[in-house]
């Protein structure tokens, strides 16, 4: 899809929005499919409230242990609370929102967890005089999670998010870059998700054109910045001690996804399709009370991973 597709009116444009999106899902399974050797299932849902989504999932891979790739659109009569709590002039309009999420949970400890969303949402006009117009954004990004890092992935990962955003301004990347780092932490234990990645929301200031634009550069430099990670790692040998750690590690995965997480609160808030929703849980995880690793071993190497730095 180009870029520079006319949108003076970006109520007229969800079409042009939905129709980049299913792309994007379908060319992520595509290279998905080629890293693991096995096929997604399919899952198409409707919601009575209006719209609906495509659900790819895999689970029992060679390579990806679970992961989803998933394409809503849904409607309603009352935007979410968890889409206008910091737009509270919004609240109670009739809403329309799309995007692509994923979450992809590999076999191999040494293969990263990785997250990516890229989504748009409009705000109908309401029946209060101060809602006459609609209003819309764009907002999305990746994260990366690894349990036993390589510093080479991590500057890969970033290096491609950084391109992906070169063409929309020089700080650009600097601002999302910091914005990840925040978003993706776990305030309750003080610790960073992963290595971070972008994140960006509430973008439309510099117009639906160059904001769309921004939404598809990113979503487009997903495989270019994960695929190859994987291709590097999922040979690696990995036993029982891998697998312990990476099953302790996904707990805060869990953790984040529903204590602070916006795509998941704004899922169940909007009645989407709970099983396509929680498919971005791991499907093997465990809590240790109080385990910390021992100092100086590959596990406590991660640490070093959590603290935010220019890995671009």
């Amino acid at each position: 899809m180009s870029a520079s597709t006319p949108a003076a009116d970006p109520t007229a444009s969800t079409l042009v929005v939905r129709d980049y999106l299913t792309g994007l899902q379908d060319s992520i399974v595509s290279a998905l499919e080629a890293c693991d050797g096995q096929s997604f299932r399919t899952d198409d849902w409707r919601r009575p409230e209006g719209g609906g989504g495509i659900t790819r999932i895999i689970e029992g891979g060679t390579v990806i242990e679970r992961g989803g790739v998933l394409f809503s659109h849904v409607r309603g009569d009352k935007l979410p609370a968890s889409a206008s709590a910091h737009r509270h002039h919004l609240a109670g309009r009739p809403f329309e929102a799309m995007g692509v999420s994923l979450v992809i949970h590999p076999l191999n400890p040494y293969v990263p967890t990785v997250h990516l969303n890229v989504r748009f949402f409009i705000a109908y006009a309401g029946q209060d005089p101060d809602q006459s117009t609609p209003v819309w954004w764009f907002g999305g990004g990746m994260d990366l999670t690894p349990y036993y890092p390589f510093e080479e992935d991590a500057r890969h990962f970033h290096q491609t998010c950084k391109a992906s955003l070169e063409p929309f301004g020089p700080d650009c990347h600097a601002r999302y870059k910091k914005w990840c780092d925040e978003y993706f932490f776990l305030k309750h234990r003080n610790e960073a998700r992963g290595v971070g990645g972008i994140f960006f929301d509430d973008l439309s200031e510099p117009g639906f054109e160059h904001s769309f634009a921004l939404m598809q550069s990113v979503g487009n430099a997903f495989t270019r910045a994960y695929v190859p990670i994987v291709e590097r790692r999922k040979a690696l040998p990995w036993g029982e001690r891998e697998r312990s750690f990476q099953t302790y590690r996904r707990g805060r995965y869990v953790e984040f996804n529903l204590v602070f997480d916006r795509g998941t609160l704004f899922g169940l808030q909007s009645g989407g399709r709970t099983e396509s929703i929680l498919c971005s849980m791991p499907p093997v995880v465990r809590w240790t009370y109080d385990w910390k690793p021992e100092p100086g071993s590959p596990e406590a190497r991660l640490n070093d991973f959590l603290i935010p730095r220019d890995w671009a």
